[in-house]
């Protein structure tokens, strides 16, 4: 099985192109799915989180708005937040790959959005990046709820920059032509990855 890694910066439509592999029936894992499943009531990154920057759980769950202002811009801080986080998220990962071997899918998709950040690459055989301009990213980012400037700048700090993730990737998925530009390129990559399975086992 092809393990690919679907990354990209905030911004740039990588969720939209994740949707796009997964309505063409591809297994898909999302990484920030898991963290939020490990954020809610119940999950098993709140208490250690809490323990870790008192005063972010809300309700039995760890509030993100009050955990950024914590991490961001803190890199001592975020290392000690991936210390907790990353470990639970790997052990799902583990579940997700044997059950998409288990299916018989040529390959499967990580969507992982800090994958470069964190030497994720390294465990996948491809990578595929999202991307747009820089100034289509800004009004997308800056249209969201609660987003402001000052935050995007510091999330932006904290992500290699896009031309860098472009360079190294395997393919590239433009999202500013709109959606039917971008699945008409999520549906050559899909085709380029059922052939490099099919080559792999053979040519079966």
């Amino acid at each position: 099985m092809i393990l690919v890694g679907l990354t990209g910066s905030i911004g740039m439509g990588k969720s939209t192109t994740a949707a796009m592999f997964a309505e063409a029936g591809v297994p898909i894992y999302d990484a920030d799915a898991e963290v939020r499943r490990l954020y809610a009531p119940g999950g098993a990154a709140v208490a250690p989180v809490e323990a870790a920057f008192p005063g972010v759980t809300v309700s039995g769950a760890i509030d993100r708005a009050r955990l950024s202002d914590h991490v961001l811009g803190d890199a001592e801080a975020l290392k000690r937040l991936n210390g907790i986080v990353h470990p639970l998220v790997g052990r799902s990962r583990a579940d997700f790959l044997v059950r998409a071997r288990e299916s018989g899918a040529p390959f499967a998709v990580f969507d992982i959005p800090l994958l470069y950040e964190t030497g994720g690459e390294k465990g996948v055989d491809v990578v595929v990046v999202v991307s747009a301009p820089a100034d289509m990213q800004r009004e997308r980012v800056l249209g969201r709820p609660g987003m402001s400037q000052q935050k995007l700048d510091a999330i932006l700090a904290a992500q290699k920059p896009d031309a860098e993730k472009r360079a190294r990737a395997d393919f590239v998925v433009d999202t500013s032509g709109g959606l039917d530009m971008a699945r008409a390129q999520v549906d050559r990559i899909i085709t380029a990855l059922r052939e490099r399975a099919k080559q792999a086992n053979g040519g079966a």
